[in-house]
């Protein structure tokens, strides 16, 4: 039976390729004589409002509005993207009245999450959304794939926005000078770049570009891996076989894939060679196996067919016409040294040649780390890989430079004095966290203020390994068996079994090989007397059911209530762990037969279910599929390296629950210290955090230009754990943030000195702060819808004005200057502009329990003190308490109302806040009196600027950099910091 209705929406919404625009004048021109016009739409409302799932018009209609929510640029509603007020300018632009609005929007919630965040020097205008819908052959083969994975709508929208973000700052392929841009998009470990560069190959190839190289890892697995993603995903069967007919053995002898269980099923159909149906087809230069060896047929692989000769190939109607080449080469100097060697060979059509080159992981193996110091003079020396891009973009002009990474530190330190290397000189993207991913939020409470107490995260997924816990080594084998159980028992009770295909534990102790193989052996031998099948093995395992998987499962998923319901799916999921004779698989550097290994093929092999034995090359770009227990002690003084050995981040559809970490708490470094590896981890996730925020801060536009380019990106890197460096020491050069401005936020320093002396003179200089305050305390409250909490505690209040706390904060001492200064420059900046800042509320949080403890500081009235702990060497982690905040943030302009009549007499224009936290760090010595020594007390606190010293829309951010032409000199870019 036809769909009437949907096939008129579907003609009109085809009509809105620029938009939304009024929909019942549109459906009734284009309604056929013999079709409803439901210009009232209550056939639409009530189609919406009573479908089902499966139901194509309701699809469409979330597609659609989805995309509207999520555009970045959209010249018809002033509102920005993922709001209401987008879908409520969409609406009325559709025309629709209330009563739809309300059954769409309950149907499809907008969707919130944060999209990319865009660094950019300058914006670009070629490829606008007209133009990527003229031209999406590709890209619309990709979408349909995703869909059929079963991506929401959501996560397809987002991967089309991030990704025309990529595409629209390359340059315009048939632009008439070559110009090679180069950039980077910071992703997070195990989080879909791959689909993201995936998507930016598919609408650059769309959009003209024809040459694409993928620099796909330093190994042969990695580089297959890639290659096999990219034919599976955008190049497709029909490109694949190249006129093979599927049904002839004969004709797919030299075809790849024939062993792979996915093909041809899973593999993109274009319905016919694109150039069939009006595009153009893709040659492959490099197959799954097959990395570059040679042009295959010399290098008429790289003529291009001219329909008119006498343009160059970038001319539009030569362009359009011609087929793509697409090769994923191994970051190896004798490969890339053949591809060099051949493309000299065809001379000067390679400046005609619209080129990108994806750079995956391209920290690894691409930034030069040569000492300049070491350098002949005016001469840069450069590391081999790294050397040989350079080549390449030197011999290609039209080629487009895209890194991918997730742990960005060393690209943003590369000179971007040097024009040939690789620095991101034009934009840096930073993707979003995706919906599902598992990352540092699930295993790391960064809110916590509490130190004592363990937080849900680390509570749920974390195993510490301590001098007095013994190693625990059979207990991880015992947690990776009874999960893979669950797994099972999950699946025969609906849960979908995709994910559970494979299942894997990751042991990851040491760099060394000869250890990698003993380590191997001791965990054999522990899973062979682990007894699994005797009745002291089961107990075990139900011990460990009880303790802690029933504890920490997701109600939502099934979860037996007795061991005895899981027992039969124990004795299988040992088969599957036993398979092939051994339950271990060493993977390290030795040879690449190591990463050939059948069993640790997840592509090829149905049901991988090992437990993997390694080192470095398992914690970059290797995706360990089906990860759900890792035990790892292995050290590392870099931020970057001890990052990418987080395979734990991840997606875990089904099974997110059951994710554990073991890892070393107590692991000795040097002679006599100790070093916490999951504090470590944490460190550094909140290094990338950081970094990550204030680029989101720092990406939007101020009277049309950027805040920041990405030469300033440098002075964002922060270093939370002194032995731990963002980098290596060879990838870093000197930059200095000097100002931070942070109107209506909250800025929390953690770097107050250690020694009595200093915190005396520091509790001196906030003696006028203490006699200032109010002697009855208040009760605040802040309900905010916006901040989306109700919160109401016990303060006492008092007042300062700006100078006068710019007095007190001027004469601080601290363990790590750098860390407040910007903000304290900032502050001192808005007192002499305009009074941007007229003064200061101070709040002082007083606790209620019975057990607090209060004492006098400096002949103040009695103040509560908190209990907090130095987490990271000399800096504490989190100081304040959540419940603080939204008082704070409503008094200093950040949020607009509270609902509660004495905060809300209390804002005011050009009003800060302070929150002072007297602080101890052990159990406080008080006098008779009441009285604490100001030796013992770390007066702490926390600041929100008011957000109206925002109005003048100053640039956020100052710096003094070193430039490379000028190495001795310190300078200050005054155009770019607008100071």
């Amino acid at each position: 039976m036809t769909d009437h209705l949907f096939n008129l929406h579907g003609d009109v919404l085809a009509a809105m390729r620029r938009g939304p625009k009024h929909f019942t004048k549109l459906a009734f021109v284009l309604t056929e004589a013999n079709e409803p016009a439901d210009t009232e739409l209550s056939h639409f409302r009530d189609r919406i409002i009573a479908a089902g799932p499966g139901d194509e018009l309701t699809a469409l209609w979330h597609r659609t509005l989805t995309g509207w929510d999520l555009a970045e640029q959209a010249d018809w509603s002033a509102a920005p993207p993922r709001t209401d007020e987008r879908r409520a300018d969409t609406y009325t632009r559709l025309g629709f009245g209330a009563d739809l609005r309300k059954a769409l929007d309950y149907a499809f919630p907008v969707f919130k999450e944060p999209g990319p965040t865009i660094i950019s020097r300058t914006p670009t205008s070629w490829y606008s959304r007209d133009i990527a819908a003229a031209r999406s052959f590709y890209w619309n083969s990709y979408e349909q794939l995703l869909r059929r994975k079963g991506w929401s709508d959501a996560a397809v929208s987002s991967l089309d926005e991030a990704s025309h973000a990529v595409v629209e700052r390359l340059a315009d392929p048939t632009r008439a000078e070559a110009y090679g841009a180069r950039g980077l998009v910071v992703g997070y470990v195990q989080s879909g770049k791959t689909a993201n560069f995936t998507g930016v190959t598919a609408k650059a190839i769309d959009a003209g570009y024809r040459l694409v190289i993928v620099l796909g890892g330093t190994l042969n697995l990695l580089r297959g891996q890639t290659q096999r993603r990219l034919d599976m995903e955008l190049i497709g069967q029909e490109n694949i076989l190249r006129g093979a007919d599927l049904s002839d053995p004969d004709a797919l002898i030299d075809i790849d894939y024939q062993d792979d269980e996915d093909w041809p099923a899973k593999f993109v159909s274009h319905g016919g060679r694109p150039s069939t149906r009006g595009a153009f087809d893709i040659e492959r230069l490099t197959t799954r196996d097959d990395d570059y060896k040679s042009l295959a047929t010399g290098i008429r692989a790289l003529e291009f067919d001219k329909q008119v000769r006498t343009q160059p190939l970038h001319a539009p109607d030569n362009l359009h016409r011609a087929a793509a080449r697409v090769m994923v080469v191994k970051k190896n100097k004798s490969v890339l040294a053949k591809l060099i060697k051949d493309l000299k060979k065809i001379g000067p059509l390679l400046s005609e040649i619209p080129a990108l080159i994806i750079d995956d992981e391209s920290d690894q193996a691409s930034v030069n780390t040569t000492d300049p110091k070491k350098w002949e003079e005016g001469k840069v020396a450069r590391t081999a890989i790294n050397g040989q891009i350079s080549q390449l973009l030197g011999l290609l002009p039209r080629a487009q430079y895209v890194g991918y990474t997730a742990t960005p530190f060393a690209n943003v330190f590369v000179d971007p004095g040097d024009g040939e290397d690789i620095f991101p000189r034009d934009f840096l993207i930073s993707l979003p966290r995706p919906t599902g991913y598992m990352g540092v939020q699930d295993f790391h409470d960064l809110d916590r203020t509490d130190d004592s107490a363990t937080g849900t995260a680390e509570e749920s997924h974390i195993r510490g390994i301590y001098e007095d816990t013994g190693d625990r080594l059979q207990e991880a084998l015992d947690a990776f068996l009874l999960t893979g159980a669950l797994k099972l028992y999950r699946a025969a009770n609906g849960v979908p079994d995709g994910p559970f295909r494979h299942h894997t534990m990751l042991v990851h102790e040491s760099v060394r090989m000869a250890e990698h193989a003993a380590l191997a052996l001791r965990i054999s031998s522990l899973w062979h007397e682990a007894a699994y099948t005797s009745q002291e093995g089961h107990d075990r395992l139900s011990d460990l059911l009880s303790s802690d998987f029933q504890r920490f499962a997701d109600d939502g998923l099934p979860t037996p209530t007795s061991y005895e319901d899981l027992k039969p799916h124990v004795f299988r999921a040992r088969q599957l762990i036993n398979s092939g004779g051994t339950p271990v698989i060493v993977v390290n550097g030795d040879t690449e037969r190591d990463y050939a290994q059948p069993d640790l093929d997840f592509d090829r092999t149905p049901n991988v279910w090992k437990i993997l034995v390694g080192g470095t090359k398992l914690s970059r770009g290797f995706t360990v599929e089906g990860l759900t227990v890792t035990y790892y002690r292995r050290k590392t003084q870099q931020a970057d390296t001890l990052m990418q050995m987080g395979r734990w981040f991840g997606f875990r559809p089904g099974y997110r629950d059951l994710v554990r970490l073991y890892i070393g708490r107590e692991e000795p470094m040097g002679k006599s210290k100790t070093v916490d590896l999951y504090e470590a981890f944490e460190a550094i996730c909140r290094d990338e955090e950081t970094f990550r925020a204030q680029l989101t801060r720092y990406a939007a536009l101020v009277d049309g230009k950027p805040q920041v380019t990405p030469a300033q990106i440098p002075p964002l890197v922060s270093q939370h754990l002194s032995w731990i460096k963002p980098s290596a020491r060879n990838k870093m050069f000197n930059a200095e943030l000097v100002e931070i401005r942070s109107p209506g936020e909250w800025v929390e320093p953690s770097a107050y000195p250690t020694s009595a002396a200093d915190l005396r003179h520091n509790a001196e200089a906030w003696r006028p702060v203490l006699e200032a305050l109010d002697p009855a305390p208040v009760t605040l409250r802040c309900c905010s819808v916006e901040y989306g909490r109700d919160d109401s505690y016990e303060a006492v209040l008092g007042t300062l004005d700006h100078g006068a706390l710019l007095g007190v904060l001027c004469d601080l001492k601290w363990s790590a200057p750098t860390q407040f200064s910007p903000h304290l420059e900032s502050l001192v900046s808005a007192g002499g502009a305009g009074n941007a800042i007229d003064g200061w509320l101070v709040i002082v949080p007083q606790q209620t329990s019975a057990d607090r403890v209060e004492a006098s500081i400096l002949g103040s009235r009695p103040l509560s003190l908190a209990s907090r702990t130095r987490r990271r060497g000399d800096l504490f982690g989190a100081i304040s308490e959540p419940k603080h905040r939204g008082v704070a943030l409503r008094v200093a302009g950040a949020l607009n109302d509270s609902q509660d009549p004495l905060v809300e007499s209390l804002a005011r224009d050009r009003r800060g806040v302070l929150v002072l936290y007297p602080l101890v760090e052990d159990e406080p010595r008080l006098s008779s009196g009441g009285a604490i020594d100001p030796g013992d007390v770390v007066m702490a606190f926390s600041l929100v600027a008011p957000k109206s010293s925002d109005a003048g829309h100053r640039s956020l951010v100052r710096f003094r950099a070193i430039d490379s032409s000028r190495s001795n000199f310190a300078v200050i870019d005054r155009e770019e910091s607008g100071a």
